[in-house]
């Protein structure tokens, strides 16, 4: 099993430039632990807390990272799909690695915010993914090209939960992100549901990909002294038993559990406020590898 990072990108500071310093830093503790690939995500419209856009902090951070998987989430139908293009192909030749394209259909207010249209978002997604696709490829479309275009196939990976939006992973997607609210039984049906649609569709499972809210800490105790309160707060509206807290030995058992329900790929989002708490979980991370790899 992989163990990759999908970076926070939303920190309540009061100098903007703390939130970027620490996300340069979690990337660069990403890097150190020698984890396997290492993404952000999108989001609009959060003043006034700072969120930190994808193409932007991402060409920050790969100065950072090595030459594994790096990528980063867009919501199509809030983009121009000619912007998208333009934007992975400048990330993809500043990325020593391959280039993943995460992208997903989004809700809430921040898509109409950016000009999505209230309903048929999921048409408009793969129209625009289509143009994404072949302006990278090379191709012109409607007489518009792009340059540059990644070195190597770009590679997608498509997000959702809902039978539609798992359907339109197993038709179009190189892969499939679980949703990170997920619980582990609802974890497990949703993998099936992903590849019993790809077998529907006649096509191979591509990366199968679960997001978890994490904490490593030295031991049991400690992780649940951290995790404590950001969970008793009500983190993220999400339930506690879909978050992973513990010391490396019961980190690395739940992550063997998502390995038997077929998931090929943990993306890690830290889920404690203090940076040095973050950034020793990420230096445990290492230890809950080696143990899958012994098990």
């Amino acid at each position: 099993m992989k163990i990759g990072t999908s970076l926070r990108s939303s920190y309540p500071v009061a100098d903007p430039r703390e939130g970027a310093r620490w996300m340069v830093e979690r990337a660069a503790a990403a890097a150190a632990a020698g984890l396997d690939s290492l993404f952000v995500g999108d989001h609009h419209v959060t003043g006034p807390v700072p969120y930190y856009q994808n193409s932007a902090i991402l060409g920050r951070l790969l100065a950072e990272w090595g030459d594994r998987p790096a990528g980063a989430l867009y919501l199509l139908p809030a983009w121009n799909p000619i912007l998208v293009a333009e934007q992975v192909g400048s990330l993809a030749a500043l990325a020593r690695g391959p280039f993943v394209l995460q992208c997903a259909v989004g809700g809430g207010g921040q898509m109409a915010a950016m000009g999505a249209p209230p309903k048929g978002r999921g048409p408009l997604f793969e129209r625009n993914l289509d143009v994404i696709r072949r302006l990278l490829a090379g191709e012109e479309v409607d007489g518009v090209r792009v340059a540059p275009t990644p070195p190597e196939r770009l590679e997608v990976w498509i997000g959702g939960h809902a039978a539609p939006a798992i359907d339109r992973a197993a038709r179009l997607g190189d892969g499939w992100i679980a949703a990170p609210w997920a619980t582990d039984d609802e974890a497990g049906e949703l993998a099936d549901a992903y590849r019993k649609a790809c077998e529907t569709r006649d096509r191979p499972p591509g990366e199968i990909v679960l997001r978890r809210d994490v904490h490593v800490g030295a031991d049991d105790e400690d992780a649940r002294r951290v995790a404590r309160p950001v969970l008793e707060g009500g983190y993220r509206g999400m339930e506690p038993a879909a978050t992973v807290v513990g010391g490396p030995e019961t980190v690395a058992r739940r992550f063997t559990r998502y390995a038997g329900m077929g998931y090929d790929h943990i993306l890690v989002r830290h889920l404690a406020d203090d940076q040095g708490e973050v950034l020793a979980s990420f230096g445990r991370l290492p230890e809950v590898r080696d143990l899958l790899a012994g098990w």
